[in-house]
């Protein structure tokens, strides 16, 4: 079997093969821009037609990459087909001239080639060549003839002719007669070259003699090898019917519309017989080579003569049909004659223009340039001439157009620039109408969709977000949601969302808040304190993954909002270790006397930190009454004998907020008789007695302290005893002039002395004291100062100064001077004020009033006003008197207040402690040495330093007073 299959398969090939060498048709030519080759019929598969490649000077390399391809109507039968690795054109499917074509003359197959990248159309036209692979055929095998024995010699007889599906040489050339004697055989050529054989007689017929002829027709073909086909004819001697019907012409030709409906009448033929009765009635019929495909569409009516048309004709399949009609009489040896009928079919525009689309790039790039080709459209329209002609268009309201490429080809390139944002898909009519009456038209739709190019950053759906988060946040609790839009499609369309690098109060910004990349949730990594950070703000970025990505930012501004998380604190007074403040107040203080100012401060704001104060407990509420918003605690009434000299309150701080938080503090006031003389530190009393003796190290810190004044109180006493014995000396060997102040009156202080001590005093003469200051060095002249020490004094650790005796004029002893004196140097530059005892301004305690956190402002402008007036102690005071550079100028020290009358109180905000500031000391009797009469403030309890060193307690006293 298989070695059979291969034999036939070589016979084929070398068939092929000769017969393209002797016609020389396989070299491919260019004729009308195209590209024609000749393939014989009945190639098998994978049969060499031409190298594609090669002709059209492609690279082999690049067909596959550039999809070329053969482009064919729907449904058309694929015969030829490319190898896309060699460019070479083979069979694809076995080719059989007869079905690709089945009325004769040249067969052709017509090609469309298409390649992209750029696209190029070729047309390429393959005629399919004929070969003998049919052999002549006969309707019947066998053929009856009747033939009058009357005949005359040279009558003719048609035969049945031979049907060969081969065309040219290779269809019937001739035919062939068995040898006999009474017949002869000649072939005839009919007006479409197509051969048929009539029988002569040659030889009378005698049916007495003979009453039957047997013959061979052959029909032999002109291929190579020769085939041939065979009938038996058997003739019939009849008795004689000597006339034979006679048709009004041998020829007829008649027009028919292709659209004609089956039984319209194609022609009335016409025959007459001479003879009478039988002999004389005609019956009409094709003749026996009527070929089947006219037997389908037409048909004879035997006794009208009547040609009817009998299936549909089609003017695109063939517009010409021949018919053989016979006509024969009813007599006995009855002759048939034959006569032609040609048909012209007239064309009708019955064919609408088919549109075949062929895709090329779909979906189109939105970014694809003006002129980028979409597809290829090929029309057909099957009618003839203006039927034929077909014209294409698009709707116009699309951005595609047509340019015409070959004849009814068409390529559809965009006319501007797509954008996938506004029309994502295009669903394009193609319209093509042919130039026939009545105009038939075909529509079409092709649907490009357009491929999306990332050409769109996303686009949050706000400018900006501003977030409120409540402060004391769970971790890991969604604060909120941005969201952004992308125009664009599928992965240029998903964004992913982030928080651009930064820092907040020095750390990272991705320490603070976390956002999911999808979903563009917000959350917050930590509890937010609305005291230590207020607001702060992110950049979001959303980021698309296109290639290359884009992105857009926005800014969320996040605001803390505060709760009333923290109670009030109190500053003044600050209970120690379980101890309360505590107070004198003298009994004889009358009603609105100012006992103290309770102070408190809450990080909270707003009314969340109005801070107000009640009085919760007291040993008698009809005494005592707390300013609600300054915490000013005065007394209802003056003191009866009746009340006790110990008075316990309770002060209660609450805010505003909603719940409310709270503080309490407990003081401690003591009622006196009178008020002590000098300023010691208030004591505090322990809540429980019992704890604070039981508590053996406070006993051995008071020893301690006890034991170290005492020494230290007892050296002063020493060296000053030592110091004054040294004067007397000096003043009984020199004497004191009266003009001048020494410590030794009417003495004379010698030049050991005033080198050894920077600091004399002397009583004088009379009940108050003199000072005298010499201080040595070279200068102006020494002075004399006389300290007075009026009723403030006593109840203040400042003293209050006054000149006490005239200047000393150094005229008069400038002559007697035997070794310089020393003198107090005034210096004429302002030096600046010691500000050591000021801790910085970083470590002082930020605390917020219960008005607003912008009074901390206020109350350090205040304090530092007060630091300001304070420096004044430390200044020369010659901005009020100038000591003049003359023999009797005078340095006298002043001592004014630091705050003047005339300068208003400060709020009750001004009763903040702030530790490591200046304290400010009230005087015994309720006035504030600062200026503030009647105010007392708790945050001097315990915490009052002496300002002033003295040395005696008397109304007078010599002093030397550094204040720093």
């Amino acid at each position: 079997m298989g070695a059979g299959a291969g034999s036939r398969r070589e016979q084929l090939f070398l068939r092929s093969l000769l017969f393209l060498l002797l016609t020389g048709s396989p070299a491919p030519r260019l004729a009308s821009g195209q590209l024609r080759y000749a393939v014989p019929e009945e190639l098998e598969h994978g049969a060499f037609v031409a190298n594609l490649g090669e002709d059209l000077g492609l690279d082999v390399s690049t067909l596959s990459a550039r999809r070329f391809r053969i482009v064919s109507r729907a449904g058309a039968r694929q015969h030829l087909e490319v190898n896309l690795e060699n460019g070479i054109l083979f069979v694809n499917e076995r080719i059989d001239r007869e079905e690709v074509c089945e009325a004769g003359g040249t067969c052709l197959l017509h090609l469309q080639l298409l390649v992209e990248s750029p696209l190029e159309l070729y047309r390429v036209e393959v005629e399919v060549l004929d070969i003998n692979d049919h052999a002549p055929t006969f309707p019947w095998q066998e053929y009856v003839l009747e033939v009058a024995e009357s005949a005359v010699l040279g009558a003719r007889f048609p035969l049945e002719s031979a049907q060969d599906p081969d065309v040219g040489t290779n269809s019937v050339h001739t035919y062939r007669l068995s040898p006999n004697s009474f017949f002869s055989l000649e072939v005839q050529t009919r007006s479409d070259t197509s051969k048929f054989a009539e029988l002569v007689l040659e030889r009378a017929l005698d049916r007495e003699q003979q009453r039957t002829h047997r013959v061979l027709l052959t029909a032999l073909d002109g291929g190579v090898p020769e085939r041939s086909g065979t009938a038996h004819i058997l003739v019939m001697v009849l008795d004689a019917n000597d006339n034979v019907p006679v048709f009004d012409q041998p020829s007829y030709s008649v027009s028919l519309p292709e659209d004609a409906p089956p039984g319209t009448l194609v022609i009335q033929l016409n025959a007459t017989d001479l003879d009478e009765g039988p002999n004389g009635e005609i019956e009409y019929s094709f003749s026996g080579h009527a070929p089947p495909r006219v037997r389908e569409l037409f048909h004879v009516e035997p006794r009208s003569g009547q040609v009817l048309l009998k299936g549909p004709v089609d003017y695109e399949r063939a517009s010409l049909h021949e018919l053989y009609v016979q006509a024969k009489d009813r007599g006995p040896s009855a002759v048939a004659v034959h006569c032609r009928v040609l048909v012209h079919l007239l064309d009708v525009n019955d064919n609408a223009p088919e549109v075949t689309l062929t895709s090329v790039s779909t979906p189109v790039l939105e970014d694809a340039p003006p002129g980028t080709v979409i597809a290829v459209i090929s029309v057909l329209d099957r009618d003839s001439g203006d039927n034929g002609r077909v014209s294409c268009e698009v709707s116009p309201d699309v951005p595609f157009e047509l340019r015409s490429s070959f004849r009814n080809y068409y390529t559809l390139v965009t006319t501007q620039a797509l954008d996938r944002e506004v029309v994502p898909e295009y669903n394009i009519s193609i319209t093509a109408r042919d130039m026939g009456s009545p105009t038939l038209l075909t529509l079409s739709t092709l649907t490009v969709p357009v491929s999306d190019v990332n050409d769109n950053a996303p686009r949050f759906l706000q400018p900006s977000y501003s977030v409120y988060v409540m402060e004391n946040n769970a971790p890991g609790a969604s604060i909120c949601s941005v969201s952004a839009l992308d125009p664009d499609c599928q992965q240029n369309a998903y964004l992913s969302y982030s928080i651009a690098d930064g820092h907040i109060h020095g750390m990272p910004v991705g320490t603070y808040v976390s956002i999911n990349s999808d979903s563009g949730h917000m959350y917050a990594l930590r509890s937010l304190d609305y005291e230590q950070i207020r607001s702060f703000q992110i950049q979001v970025q959303a980021q698309d993954a296109g290639f290359p990505p884009l992105s857009a930012n926005v800014t969320v501004h996040i605001f803390v909002l505060d709760q009333n998380d923290n109670a009030p604190v109190i500053v003044s007074p600050m209970p120690h270790n379980g101890s309360v403040a505590t107070e004198l107040v003298p009994r004889s203080a009358g009603p609105g006397y100012l006992v103290g100012t309770v102070s408190a401060v809450d990080a909270d704001t707003g009314l969340n930190s109005r801070l107000s104060y009640q009085l919760l407990q007291a040993t008698d509420f009809t005494l005592f009454s707390v300013a609600p918003d300054t915490g000013e605690l005065r007394t209802l009434r003056s003191f009866l004998e009746q009340d006790a000299t110990r008075q316990r309150l309770v002060v209660q701080v609450r805010d505003g907020g909603q719940p409310a938080l709270s503080a309490t503090v407990s003081l401690l006031l003591s009622v006196v008789e009178t008020m002590p003389q000098t300023l010691s530190d208030f004591s505090e009393f322990s809540l429980s007695p019992e704890d604070s003796s039981s508590s053996p190290l406070t006993v051995y810190l008071l020893v301690s302290l006890g034991s170290i004044s005492f020494t230290f109180l007892l050296a002063i006493l020493i060296l000053t005893a030592i110091r004054c014995r040294g004067e007397r000396r000096l003043c009984r060997g020199d004497g004191c002039s009266p003009p001048r102040c020494h410590c030794c009156p009417g003495s004379r202080p010698s030049s050991e002395s005033l080198k050894t001590s920077n600091l004399t005093a002397q009583p004088l003469t009379g009940t108050m004291a003199a000072t005298c200051l010499d201080v040595p060095g070279g200068g102006p002249p020494g002075y004399c100062y006389k300290v007075c020490l009026g009723p403030e004094s006593a109840q203040s650790d400042f003293m209050f100064l006054k000149p006490c005796s005239p200047p000393w004029n150094n005229e008069k002893d400038s002559g007697k001077q035997s070794r310089p004196s020393q003198h107090l140097q005034v210096s004429k530059q302002i030096k600046q004020p010691n500000m050591d005892w000021l801790p910085p301004s970083t470590q002082r305690p930020a605390l917020k009033s219960s008005q607003s956190l912008e009074d901390v402002g206020e109350i350090r402008r205040a304090l530092q006003k007060e630091h300001e007036r304070l420096c004044t102690l430390v200044t020369p005071v010659s901005e009020f008197q100038k000591a003049s550079a003359g023999t009797n100028s005078i340095w006298t020290p002043q001592y004014s207040p630091l705050y003047p009358g005339h300068i208003p109180a400060l709020d009750y905000q001004h009763n903040v402690y702030i530790p490591g500031t200046p304290t400010l000391l009230s005087s015994k009797d309720g006035s504030l040495f600062l200026g503030r009469e009647n105010k007392n403030s708790f945050s001097t309890f315990g915490k009052r330093k002496k300002m002033t060193a003295y040395c005696d307690m008397h109304d007078s006293v010599v002093i030397n007073n550094d204040l720093k």
